[in-house]
């Protein structure tokens, strides 16, 4: 019997056993369950800068986890290897009470906690919740680093159990959003739902031809101040990455004067990779 997978907007439809568009959440007994439950592909001791969190404990560190499987096909994703992965990517299963341990171990050399960032967090849904909650038990903060593009039902009930988020706005068209795979509105909705209750900062990724006009940068300056002008937006330079491998990276001056353009709206602009 299908069941439909209401996380995202695009609501897959799914036989016993088949995973979604994400390949991480699937039909299992006629239940939508969390396929990479505490599959770990990725662990490390990050700066809190490169999640990046310019404006959120700034100078501390926090572990990084990730796992595999992505609701989007962005085709210059930067960590295809297992974004675009399935339950066959090499992994290892982390308890939420193991990794919390882990992440305790590490407040001597100034962890703060966890950040679920790398593939796309929120299809592993149920395994952040559960981490959030015991790390909060534990005076520790979580951070979610997500593309954004997840239902209001889905996302409300779990910021009580995060302290911050890092949502990707990866362009400010329709027509950006189809290309990706994702939906622009639903971005939008997230990031104003959540900045209205958590530490919330913006990243765009700036692809030459595809959202690096100043008109576009303009509106979606318009858009975060129109929500809180002190939204920190970090403006970031491509590189050639996965499908998008035979592009020249975006050219410095570009993101100077997108960064310019955007500095005229909102309080804090951040340049990455220049």
């Amino acid at each position: 019997m299908k069941q439909v997978c209401l996380l995202c907007p695009h609501h897959c439809a799914l036989d016993e056993g088949q995973s979604g568009r994400c390949r991480a959440r699937k039909n299992v007994g006629g239940s939508i369950v969390c396929g990479n439950y505490g599959r770990v592909t990725a662990l490390a001791l990050d700066p809190i800068e490169k999640k990046p969190l310019r404006r959120f404990f700034p100078g501390s560190r926090i572990l990084s986890v990730g796992s595999y499987g992505c609701n989007l096909r962005c085709p210059f994703c930067q960590n295809s290897e297992i974004s675009m992965a399935d339950e066959r990517a090499p992994a290892y299963f982390l308890s939420p009470e193991e990794l919390v341990r882990r992440a305790q171990a590490l407040t001597p050399q100034g962890s703060i906690g966890l950040a679920f960032t790398y593939n796309e967090p929120l299809v592993g849904y149920e395994y952040v919740r559960d981490c959030a909650r015991l790390a909060h038990q534990a005076g520790m903060k979580t951070v979610a680093v997500t593309n954004g593009c997840f239902s209001k039902e889905f996302l409300e009930p779990l910021l009580p159990d995060l302290d911050a988020m890092n949502i990707d706005l990866k362009g400010f068209s329709p027509d950006f959003y189809r290309w990706v795979g994702g939906d622009l509105e639903t971005v939008k909705d997230a990031i104003a739902l959540c900045a209205a209750r958590i530490h919330v900062e913006v990243t765009t990724l700036i692809i030459p031809g595809k959202n690096d006009g100043p008109e576009e940068m303009e509106r979606e300056a318009c858009y975060l101040a129109s929500l809180r002008p002190d939204i920190p937006l970090h403006i970031s330079r491509f590189f050639p990455r996965y499908r998008l491998a035979d592009r020249e990276p975006t050219p410095v001056e570009t993101v100077r004067q997108l960064c310019a353009v955007a500095a005229g709206r909102l309080r804090f602009v951040y340049s990455g990779n220049c």
